[in-house]
């Protein structure tokens, strides 16, 4: 069976036993607005116009970072002054989300939609699985990635930090680097990097074990590479890739000992374990803790997550102040995102391997030239959104045919949505072999409605959440009759779309 079939069988099923349990009417919304959506989204993202003066652009990037760890825009017991500045200074996306994924590491297609502008579904497994294709394909990108971009409308490109994609997909869009670390984690205090190679050829041999701890040692470099533009014309692009705060959480004093963890009340949808099956409740991240959950182990994570995101802002503020330092701020827009979010003990989970709110959603704030202050929307949207966005903020054009789009109409108030809906999606264990492990999970966003569905081992569950009165995800309204048109429409939507 085909593995669209697979997914679109048992979605129509549900459709069709929860309608005819409940006497549901027909849906209340056209089942093929999304896919008219994403079918509109193949236009090219092209700037209308080349600014005066093309700004520099600098992305700071970060690793499981949940979008509510900034305290101007989320949980107000993480301190992170210096991302605080940036949300106050810029415009902050509020709903914004990695698309999924097809396998636990959630951060390598995070990564490549984000470099490409293309959905995983886009993209070929040397860019999004790297160990399960041919050596020859990994990291052979079939469009040309960001940094590339930059590089060729003359921009001096620069990475530092994690790349998580293959040296091949590197290579082509960088003038030069440092600190560079191939790979998906590490200890923080024993990153193995490498140093710029023009050859992009990288050899295990002349990987070494950098002195120090990781947001520390890429705040270092970029450092460097601020201070060297001091008085240059030629604008920069600079990819500054955080591993923090992905575990293991080992943050150096004084933040380690900042949050005690017995003063951390616990996320109120906390649970010992996950309510129903969703395939990778074993994977990775979740056997950080015991099962079942308990919450003196759960506000240890928690203490030990705070830290680590409030050393990585410390960092982050460094290198702003080095920004500011070299007179550069005034022309450059400063990007901040997350590559995907992290559960730390919500839903009965600590990990990213899912679509609830914790962990498909993202930071996103942007801040610079022609940015409005302040500026907030919810407007839908995906991480992988930023490729056409910053393209267009520098009057380069974007390859069209994606369903990747500019957010430059939001911000400029031109318009107050970037798409009616959005498909969130995750494919647990081996789904390709059907493997014991594999399983589905998929979420629907349409306004403040949010349909989750799931089915692993046999059993198909769906979930309904209205975020505007619950964002935590604890209140079911699926069996509801009164919400059963609701439902139903969103399922069609989502049969309709999940391609």
């Amino acid at each position: 069976m085909r593995a669209m079939d697979r997914v679109l069988a048992p979605l129509l099923a549900t459709l069709s036993t929860l309608a005819a349990g409940c006497g549901a009417s027909a849906p209340d919304g056209p089942p093929s607005a999304a896919a008219a959506d994403r079918t509109q989204a193949g236009a090219p993202a092209v700037a209308a116009q080349a600014p005066e003066r093309r700004p520099n652009v600098l992305l700071l990037l970060t690793d499981d970072q949940r979008r509510d760890m900034i305290s101007a825009l989320g949980d107000q017991r993480v301190r992170t002054p210096h991302m605080d500045r940036l949300a106050d200074e810029g415009f902050a996306f509020t709903s914004a989300y990695v698309a999924g994924s097809l396998h636990g590491a959630v951060c390598m297609p995070s990564r490549a939609m984000l470099m490409t502008g293309r959905h995983f579904r886009e993209l070929p497994l040397g860019m999004t699985m790297l160990w399960d294709a041919p050596a020859e394909t990994r990291g052979v990108s079939p469009a040309p990635t960001l940094p590339e971009l930059f590089r060729a409308a003359g921009y001096r490109t620069h990475v530092v930090g994690k790349w998580h994609n293959g040296p091949r997909s590197l290579s082509p869009g960088f003038d030069g680097g440092g600190a560079i670390f191939f790979g998906g984690m590490s200890d923080h205090d024993a990153v193995p990097v490498h140093d710029f190679d023009p050859s992009g050829a990288y050899p295990g041999s002349a990987r070494y074990v950098a002195e120090g701890f990781s947001s520390e040692i890429f705040a270092d470099e970029a450092v460097r590479f601020l201070e060297s533009r001091r008085d240059q014309e030629q604008p920069f692009f600079l990819w500054l890739s955080f591993t923090a705060p992905h575990d293991p959480r080992m943050a150096p004093e004084p933040f380690a000992s900042m949050y005690a963890p017995e003063t951390l009340a616990l996320p109120p949808n906390f649970l010992p374990e996950h309510p129903f099956p969703i395939g990778d409740l074993r994977v990775r991240d979740e056997k950080l803790a015991g099962f079942p959950r308990t919450a003196e182990e759960v506000r240890g994570h928690l203490a030990g997550y705070f830290a680590m995101v409030s050393h990585l802002d410390a960092q982050i503020g460094r290198v702003l102040d080095a920004l500011d330092a070299a007179g550069l701020a005034d022309d450059t827009l400063v990007v901040l995102a997350g590559d995907n979010g992290l559960a730390v003990g919500q839903h009965g989970l600590l990990g990213k391997q899912n679509v609830y709110e914790h962990s498909a959603g993202v930071p996103l704030v942007l801040r610079g030239p022609g940015i409005p202050a302040g500026g907030r929307s919810d407007a839908l949207c995906w991480l992988h959104d930023l490729h056409p966005t910053l393209c267009a903020a520098a009057g380069l054009e974007a390859p069209g045919g994606t369903t990747a789009r500019s957010l430059l109409p939001v911000v400029r108030g031109e318009q107050d949505t970037v798409r009616d809906s959005l498909l969130l999606a995750y494919d647990t264990g081996d789904v390709r072999r059907d493997g014991p492990d594999a399983g589905r999970m998929r979420a629907l966003r349409r306004g403040e409605w949010k349909l989750l569905w799931a089915q692993h081992g046999g059993t198909t569950t769906v979930r309904l959440f209205d975020l505007s009165t619950d964002p935590w995800e604890t209140r079911d309204l699926a069996p509801d009759p009164a919400h059963a048109a609701t439902r139903d429409a969103l399922l069609a939507e989502l049969a309709a779309v999940d391609g």
